[in-house]
């Protein structure tokens, strides 16, 4: 058994992660080999002076990360192949420095805290008992396994009303929404996209998209990534204005549009909630009128203080398609989403499927199916609610002791706020400002096409709640000091800077 020495600052607090930080650099430098045994926890604890909890609950993030592995019976171990021998110069080079320390997307959740090992055991199961034939081209719409369970899980949890068979697999939200798009446009005359990238239209020039396009309506502001998509697949785009109760469903009917894309249990990157009056109003608007509401069930799963707010689609399954994934409660490496959407719209993107690119890799279908099937999915989402809580509450505090002109919005749920920041302040400045001191951020007006305040949307889901308040202190040095003030804090005669320092 392991004899471990670990440096635990108390008065740095977060010592769950820093016990968690040692252990893991101990395993990655080999000073823990591969299947080494620790010590049980009740013996670190008693070794450190601390809590046997604190001890417990930093062996389950790194079993949860794979370099730990633990059996009732036989205790906790280095995993197997956990190690890293060979790739210590690589691991000793230091990142871009344009690169934020915390993530370089404000939503990307932390891929540290991916279940390694409930991922891997989801695998062997299905290696262990998937018949041959099931890992021939399978159904484009998805394999019958995870449609089902997916189904299931939708209506327990986001209370959806789901038929197996309406429910299509695809890689991601982003690709679920231009199939959707796709769709709902029709086929282009030519066979051929529209190729311009003036990706908003004006209603009054062209009062009637082309044959093979489609009127869709997005939020005011929204996130530029999709925009380009949604264009290809077919959309000419037309803006609403999001308040803070989500968007203006006066303002949508006006519009024109025969479709609208939305994020409603947390607006990008507004926070806002679509309140129950909208919600009403949005589903009352599409039976009059025939549109189709796009449900990007965006940050649904990862609330904290608030009571669950059913989909949309539960309310109108013939009108509203739900589109969600595992990119943020699991990682978006994975490319797994699904598509829930009325029969008609369902059979066109499964054929769309089938003529692209013959569907998603069945494996990850599978292990997905298990994963949610034994409840490891579940308990997953648990932890992770749990541990971004705390990290959203560490940079909210933050801001508010170091920045107490910053308006913080939209912390109910979701992996980021969005800080509204004085009228006076350059906003590209103050991104630029938070960057350099290693928060993820990114500025709003880009986003907006009406007017509005500054603001930023700043990431806290791979923030460690122990560095919340040295990052924002930091950043609010940038802001508030003159700029040769600042060069000299920043840099000084040895290099150093006031920025944290990475993990």
């Amino acid at each position: 058994m392991a004899d471990l020495h670990l440096t635990i600052d108390r008065a740095a607090g977060g010592i769950t992660g820093q016990i968690a930080r040692e252990l893991r650099e101990a395993v990655r430098r080999g000073r823990l080999a591969p299947g080494e045994r620790l010590p049980a926890s009740r013996e670190l604890a008693r070794d450190l002076g601390l809590s046997r909890g604190v001890v417990v609950e930093a062996y389950e993030q790194l079993v949860a990360e794979g370099f730990l592995v633990s059996r009732v019976g036989v205790g906790t171990s280095v995993a197997p192949a956990a190690g890293r021998a060979g790739d210590e110069e690589a691991r000793d080079l230091p990142a871009p420095a344009a690169e934020p320390y915390y993530g370089s997307r404000s939503t990307i959740p932390d891929l540290g805290s991916f279940p390694r090992e409930r991922w891997l055991a989801a695998l062997r199961r299905t290696l262990a008992t998937l018949p041959a034939d099931a890992l021939d081209y399978g159904d484009p719409g998805g394999v019958p396994e995870l449609r089902e369970e997916l189904a299931a899980y939708l209506g327990r949890v986001r209370a959806a009303d789901v038929r197996p068979e309406n429910l299509m697999i695809v890689g991601g939200v982003a690709q679920g929404l231009s199939l959707t798009v796709r769709a709902l446009a029709g086929p282009p005359p030519d066979g051929r996209a529209g190729r311009d990238l003036a990706w908003f239209t004006d209603r009054a020039a062209r009062p009637e998209p082309p044959p093979g396009r489609i009127r869709l309506a997005v939020e005011d502001p929204a996130s530029l990534r999709q925009l380009p998509l949604l264009h290809t697949a077919g959309a000419d785009l037309v803006t609403v204005p999001v308040d803070e109760e989500g968007v203006d469903v006066r303002a949508l009917a006006a519009t024109g549009a025969r479709a609208v894309l939305l994020t409603p249990a947390h607006q990008y990157p507004t926070g806002v909630v679509l309140s129950p009056r909208r919600r009403a109003e949005l589903i009352e608007w599409a039976a009059g009128t025939g549109a189709t509401i796009l449900e990007d069930d965006y940050d649904a799963e990862l609330r904290f203080d608030r009571d669950p707010v059913g989909c949309l689609q539960g309310l109108a399954p013939d009108r509203v398609v739900l589109a969600g994934s595992v990119s943020k409660s699991l990682a978006p490496g994975l490319r797994l989403g699904w598509v829930a959407a009325p029969p008609e719209i369902a059979e066109s993107i499964r054929r769309a499927r089938g003529e692209l690119d013959l569907g998603s890799p069945v494996l990850e279908q599978y292990a997905l199916a298990d994963l949610i099937r034994d409840g490891g999915y579940d308990r997953h989402l648990r932890r992770m609610r749990r541990e971004y809580r705390v990290r959203r509450d560490a940079l909210t505090r933050a801001l508010a002791g170091h920045l107490p002109e910053v308006t913080v919005r939209g912390v109910s749920a979701g992996l980021h706020l969005l800080a509204e920041l004085p009228g006076d302040w350059d906003e590209r400045q103050a991104a630029e400002a938070a960057g350099r001191c290693g928060l993820s951020v990114e500025p709003v007006g880009p986003m907006r096409r009406g007017p509005g305040p500054p603001a930023l949307v700043m990431g806290f889901a791979r923030l460690p709640a122990h560095r919340a308040a040295e990052a924002v202190r930091a950043f609010a040095r940038e802001l508030h000091e003159p700029r040769g003030t600042r060069a000299d804090h920043r840099s000084g005669a040895d290099g150093s800077s006031v920025c944290p320092d990475k993990p």
